[in-house]
């Protein structure tokens, strides 16, 4: 405070206050004798001047109206004022009373005064700071690239305020949809109309720029908002997540182009996060494959609910030195253990399990590349899917672990590939191993995560960078898509609500064609179809057209979030599942054709030819086509 005190600037406010506490007790008896103060209460108001204001700039230090800048000054600043004066009145009324003198002060003077008083403080301060602004933002602002902001609510609002002290933005209109915002102004930009107006308004203001500030609105109208603005060949940005701007780690300012995870949003997941704050809040958590997308994302989102202790495992050295750097850098109070293990080592897992004893064990290490672990790499990708998955869990159920969640896939349902039949495989044995008491197993199961090592959009995008083309195995195919974060958050929902033995499906929206996908991404990347061409190569080995999330003969039961439905399939017992662990390991060294024969045996669903039928119906000329 001392240090404030001898500001220059603070010193000046503070001149400034007593001239104006001094002109305000003039006025007042100005005003109340009409502009013809009588000599007796003229000499009176010149007696008390010097008591009056010294008691009135006591107060104001008192109430701290010094530490705040008149730059910024705001709402808050004006109720401070507003305080300070009102007190410092009340001192005044009861300092005059508790005297006793012959002076006499007018009624009209105390009430007079603190009016005047707050209007010239609060007025001088608010006229400072228009004055500011105008002077560092006027002239350049005219200069900024005008821009249209489309949505009036709370993000766009703090967009506007914060882009006026912008030299690189001008907004220049506003447009939303809600009739009762038409025509009004915020912070000086007027709202032009509705963003179906969109083409009129951009060619009337001679606008290139659309800034889409409706973060909390549904993705939908966000994705129609963006393909308006696309369609009228407009530079689209946008503001960041609704979760980030909540969460503080960025603010509504830090605009960037839109991307296509943006078209492919969908709306922010509802937890109930005091079951997981139960769930989670001073225990000690684990999570397998904490290196992977799913496992990283799943440690971002746990440590937000203060587990006493976070056990990140990982086979990866430098997947987990790139998670512990990002989050050693948030300062936590949780308890981060880094292990680089392997799953499949029974011994290591039990040592881990008993040292640290976690309540929940999230697993969502595993083999998930399609291609790769078809051909070459089958007994892998059975033995570190299946028996991996059963030497962790098994490890949980010995050392009474509450709950394990296994993170599974959406090709897991009629897989045509060994990666899905290992991840059905993985499932059963979890529900083999579930039982009556003891731990409980939940499995969760979904399809492709926006952003991730394996999806499609990072490969799309070094392609566009490279000038194309796009390659796309067969003009048909689909994909269900969703975000790291919903997928991360619906695991944990899951794994709070999951009873023991349930398989969840998460809600994967709306199958998504990849070769749409692929257009979209040319669009946003400023090209055209003609410049960026499509070429469609053929179906990979165990790839299949389109993912499932329900096999045949599965029913599905809903739970009480509408993102989750409990799949009712084909479950397994405990001599099961002992059986499927001795073929696995008498495998190694067969062939794989065998491997994948015998596999069919064990997973009913199984169908590895269906891909190459599929393949072989598709016309040759659709196999490598491009597209303009």
């Amino acid at each position: 405070m001392k240090r404030t005190m001898t500001n220059p600037r603070t010193i000046l406010a503070i001149f400034h206050d007593i001239v104006a506490a001094a002109f305000a007790w003039a006025v007042a008896y100005l005003l109340r004798f009409n502009f013809s103060i009588p000599p007796d209460f003229a000499s009176e108001m010149l007696a008390t001047l010097g008591w009056v204001v010294m008691l009135q700039v006591s107060v104001f230090v008192s109430f701290g109206l010094y530490r705040g800048v008149w730059r910024f000054a705001s709402v808050s600043d004006l109720k401070r004022i507003f305080l300070a004066v009102s007190s410092a009145a009340v001192l005044l009324a009861a300092f005059f009373f508790m005297l006793k003198t012959d002076v006499v002060i007018p009624r009209s003077v105390l009430v007079l005064d603190p009016l005047l008083l707050i209007l010239l403080m609060g007025g001088s301060r608010f006229a400072y700071r228009a004055w500011k602004e105008h002077v560092l933002y006027g002239t350049t602002l005219r200069q900024g690239e005008p821009v249209i902001v489309l949505g009036a609510g709370e993000a766009a609002i703090a967009l506007v305020k914060d882009l006026a002290r912008s030299t690189q933005w001008r907004v220049v209109a506003l447009l939303d949809d809600d009739l009762t915002m038409q025509g009004r102004e915020i912070f000086g930009v007027k709202v032009r109309g509705t963003i179906e107006q969109l083409a009129s308004v951009s060619r009337y203001l001679s606008v290139k720029y659309v800034i889409v500030a409706m973060p909390s609105v549904h993705h939908q109208k966000r994705r129609e908002a963006i393909e308006l603005a696309n369609a009228l060949e407009l530079e689209v940005m946008t503001v960041p997540a609704i979760d980030d701007l909540m969460s503080g780690k960025v603010s509504v300012s830090q605009i960037r182009k839109v991307d296509v995870e943006d078209l492919l949003g969908r709306d922010a997941v509802k937890l109930d996060s005091s079951g997981l704050q139960m769930l989670i809040d001073q225990k000690v958590v684990m999570v397998s494959g904490a290196g992977g997308s799913i496992g990283s994302e799943l440690c971002r989102q746990i440590v937000k609910y203060q587990p006493n202790i976070l056990v990140c495992l990982d086979i990866s050295e430098f997947s987990l030195y790139q998670l512990e750097q990002e989050l050693s850098a948030l300062n936590l109070p949780t308890k981060l253990i880094y292990l680089t293990s392997d799953i499949k080592n029974s011994a290591q897992m039990n040592h881990i399990l008993v040292q640290y004893k976690p309540s929940v064990v999230f697993h969502a290490a595993a083999y998930k590349h399609v291609p790769m672990m078809e051909n070459g790499n089958v007994w892998e990708a059975l033995s570190n899917n299946v028996i991996g998955t059963h030497t962790i869990a098994k490890a949980c159920k010995d050392n009474d672990v509450a709950k394990f969640v296994l993170i599974s896939t959406d090709k897991a349902v009629n897989p045509t590939n060994v990666m899905g039949a290992s991840k059905r495989l993985a499932e059963m044995v979890c529900q083999g191993l579930q039982g009556e008491t003891g731990t409980r197993f939940v499995i969760v199961r979904f399809g492709n995560v926006l952003g991730s090592s394996g999806s499609v959009i990072p490969k799309f995008r070094e392609q566009i960078a490279k000038g194309g083309p796009i390659t796309i195995t067969h003009p048909e195919i689909t994909r269900y898509f969703m975000s790291i974060p919903e997928a991360a958050q619906l695991v944990m929902q899951a794994g709070l609500m999951g009873k023991g033995g349930e398989i969840f499906v998460l809600d994967m929206g709306e199958p998504v064609k990849i070769a749409d996908l692929a257009l979209d991404m040319i669009r946003l990347s400023g090209f055209s179809a003609d410049e960026i061409k499509i070429e469609y190569v053929g179906l990979r080995p165990g790839e299949k057209l389109y993912e499932e999330l329900l096999a045949d003969d599965e029913q599905t039961m809903p739970t009480p979030h509408e993102k989750l439905r409990i799949a009712q399939a084909r479950t397994a017992n405990l001599s099961w599942v002992n059986n499927l662990l001795v073929w696995i390991e008498g495998l190694h060294g067969a062939h794989e054709a065998q491997m994948k024969l015998e596999l069919s045996g064990w997973v009913e669903e199984y169908s590895p030819q269906v891909l190459s039928s599929i393949d072989a119906h598709m016309p040759v000329s659709a196999r490598h086509v491009t597209v303009h």
